[in-house]
């Protein structure tokens, strides 16, 4: 199926409007009711994400799934917990996948993140490796940061300070991405190589 390119900053609503949801919510209410929120701004962000470039990043579809599930456990058991932990869980889960599929000798992170560009197969181990560590240290953060911090401040980090660090992480790794770039024409050997095509 065809996908179709939205406008950067439909990208950006879609991926940063269901944790303002979750922050206002916990403003004015409190984490149960943001919780639901929350869920429910996903789901959306999802059906609209669909919608408008008939493609959903593996990685939204994952990250939604553990949000419902551990979302619906804080509700049902009305215990805070699982929602601060939900966090530590999916990256945890991202760097534990990343870090098979190294020891595999297969990059799995263009399908993870849907990448458009073509590496070598060094350049795809090494930003293979490079994410990994950094979910690893994403789950370690969050772990520091919700048993040590109020809710309120918890939810700010959530909501204001992951995203400015995964997009400063990102844009750190340019370098590395320029120096190994290919060409569409090489494309598909490294596509094979890295255990993308085929399988």
């Amino acid at each position: 199926m065809t996908k179709n390119q939205p406008h950067p900053l439909f990208k950006l609503a879609t991926e940063l409007g269901p944790l303002i949801v979750f922050f206002v919510a916990n403003a004015k209410f409190n984490l149960f009711v943001a919780t639901g929120a929350f869920m429910a701004a996903i789901v959306a962000a999802i059906i609209a994400s669909y919608v408008v470039t008939r493609h959903v990043p593996l990685m939204a579809i994952v990250t939604a799934v553990i949000v419902l599930v551990f979302g619906g456990l804080t509700l049902f058991l009305h215990d805070e917990t699982f929602i601060k932990v939900k966090p530590t869980i999916v990256y945890g889960l991202f760097a534990l996948t990343l870090g098979i599929g190294l020891l595999l000798g297969r990059s799995f992170i263009a399908v993870m993140f849907d990448q458009v560009f073509n590496l070598t197969p060094e350049g795809w181990r090494r930003l293979t490796l490079r994410w990994s560590l950094f979910f690893l240290f994403m789950a370690v953060l969050n772990e520091i940061v919700w048993r040590t911090q109020t809710t309120d401040v918890w939810v700010s980090f959530k909501a204001f300070g992951v995203l400015p660090i995964t997009a400063i992480f990102a844009a750190c790794q340019m370098p590395l991405i320029k120096r190994f770039h290919i060409e569409e024409a090489t494309a598909e050997a490294s596509d094979s190589e890295r255990g993308i095509t085929g399988s």
